[in-house]
Order: structure tokens, then sequence, then C-alpha cells
């Protein structure tokens, strides 16, 4: 498999020149399946764009195109760049876009499609020329053929989210990111009027579980892209925005002895050279056990 990161900013894209090593452009990654050349897309945020631009280049001239998107979630970080992919808009080509059951009315096409009428853009979604099917996923593992395997684990953001796990050919691929550690939301102090002792052991024991299965999920990945959209001393104020940490994301590579991260979603306001100081003093062997932890950016392609 070889992955590339056509957006790696999480909340809104933030183009500029403080962005340009790292990128600007929201979540958007592609996988391609070396041998039968297979295209997958985790998220359609901004970054989208770039990659349809590539693909009318590289794909449609060795015929129409194929590609199946998987959505994490459907915050409009996630698909904002779908009105502008231009794929949706040669005929010819097959859309498959995968994303998680809402317990909202709306259906994936409603959400997601919706996006394409005249209170929000020129073009409808009936005036596209692709052929565009919505799949809603929920927890599991699913056969996609050719060897690849698909499984999805929910994480703990405001909406519903999963995570994707890509296996083909003995090999690995893991995106886990708008997610937060599980933590007890019980309170857990004796001495306050509100305490019992019930609710806050069952609420350890369920975040501690949830954790683990987040773990096991990760387990043997051979590449895991993490949400690491803080550090530890800004987490007081973000907590419940379902995000994790620098801190907390090298410690779940070296805890599971994963031998490739990327931290991923960063937070629009960081400059390039702020990133490169985070990366100074957490993606060094002495914090991360040897493994190759790394910030996520724009263009950078990687073989597993």
């Amino acid at each position: 498999m070889k992955l590339k990161f056509w957006g790696v900013r999480g909340s809104t894209p933030c183009p500029g020149p403080n962005t340009v090593k790292y990128g600007g452009n929201t979540s958007c990654i592609e996988i391609r399946l070396k041998d039968t050349d297979r295209l997958i897309v985790v998220d359609a945020g901004s970054g989208i764009r770039d990659l349809g631009n590539y693909m009318m280049g590289h794909d449609l001239p060795k015929g129409p195109m194929s590609v199946d998107i998987f959505l994490t979630h459907t915050h409009w970080d996630h698909i904002m760049g779908y009105p502008f992919f231009t794929p949706i808009y040669i005929p010819g080509t097959q859309i498959r876009v995968h994303g998680p059951v809402s317990f909202e009315k709306d259906t994936l096409q409603e959400i997601v499609g919706g996006q394409l009428t005249y209170r929000y853009f020129p073009v409808r979604q009936t005036e596209l020329a692709s052929k565009r099917e919505y799949i809603s996923f929920q927890e599991g593992r699913f056969d996609f053929g050719d060897g690849l395997i698909v499984k999805t684990k929910y994480l703990n953001h405001p909406v519903l989210t999963l995570g994707y796990r890509f296996e083909y050919n003995g090999k690995a691929i893991v995106t886990a990111y708008d997610t937060e550690p599980y933590r007890n939301l019980f309170c857990t102090d004796p001495e306050d009027p509100s305490y019992d002792e019930l609710m806050a052991s069952e609420g350890d024991a369920i975040a501690l579980e949830q954790n683990q299965m987040l773990d096991d999920f990760c387990r043997g990945a051979d590449l895991i892209v993490y949400d690491a959209q803080y550090i530890e001393e800004e987490m007081s104020a973000k907590l419940g925005w379902g995000h994790s940490t620098v801190e907390y994301a090298i410690d779940v590579c070296k805890r599971l002895e994963v031998p490739k991260m990327a931290l991923f979603h960063h937070e629009p306001i960081r400059t390039d050279a702020q990133i490169d100081e985070l990366a100074e003093t957490f993606c060094t062997p002495d914090k991360t056990g040897g493994a190759d932890v790394f910030f996520a950016r724009e263009g950078v392609e990687i073989e597993i």
C-alpha cells in the first residue's frame, strides 16, 4: 500500500505563509493498493480538491475512474471539499462514499451530497455526471475483494465517528483521528456531595475498557495516522472536543510498539515553525522509543 497526505489540518483550512511546509488543507488521505492501483480516499476535507485534480491527469487517461471514499464522520472540515472534487463531474466515474450511520434522520447522501444544493452551491447533486453510491457503516469487518479487508471502530468524538483499519497483503494502515481518550465523566472525589462510589468505579472501568478496545484496534498496524491536535498543556480548555494530544499519541505508539506513526489533524493556528518545534521536542528516539513518529505533511508519500 502507498499512502499520500492531501490534507492534514483540523477544524478549518488555514492557507498562508505560515502553513506552507505542513499544509493548510483539512483532512484527506489517499491510499493506493499497488498491485491493482485501487484507490481509497479517507475523508473529503479541502485537500480532496487537489487530489481530484491529480486524478484527472493520472487516472482518467487510463479509463473510467473508480474510488472508495471513507468518511470518518460528517463534520464540516471532513466533507467540505466534496463539491470541489472534479471526478464527481466526470461521466463514467464510479464513486462509493462510505461513512458512519448517524442517529439523526438525515442519510449520508443527504448530509454529504446535500452540500450540492442552490442554497450552498451553484451545482445541484442531480446534475452530476458521475455515478455515486452512499453506504452507511457501523463497527465491523468488511471484505472489499482483491484481498482488501476494512475494519471499523467507533471513536470518542461529539458525533458518530469511525476509525478505519485497512488490511492488504499482510500489511495494515489505521486511521484514528478525531478522537479523545475516554475518561470517567462521574465525580471521583469522595468529599464531593455528588460522589457515588458505584458510579465512579463503573466510570473508571468503562473508560479503561474503551481505551483498551481502541488500542486493540490499532495493535499490529504498520502505520497509524493518529489524532494529535493539541499538547497536554492545552487540553484543560479542550476537554470534550474530541481530540488527542501529541503526548498521548506517542504513548500509544510506544505502548503498542507500532513502527510508524503520523501525527495528524493539526491545530489550524499552529504555524510551521511551531510544529517544527514540537517535532524537535517530541519526535526523538528517547521520546518515541525508536519508532518513526512524525507530523504529517501534505504531499508526503509513504509505502507500507
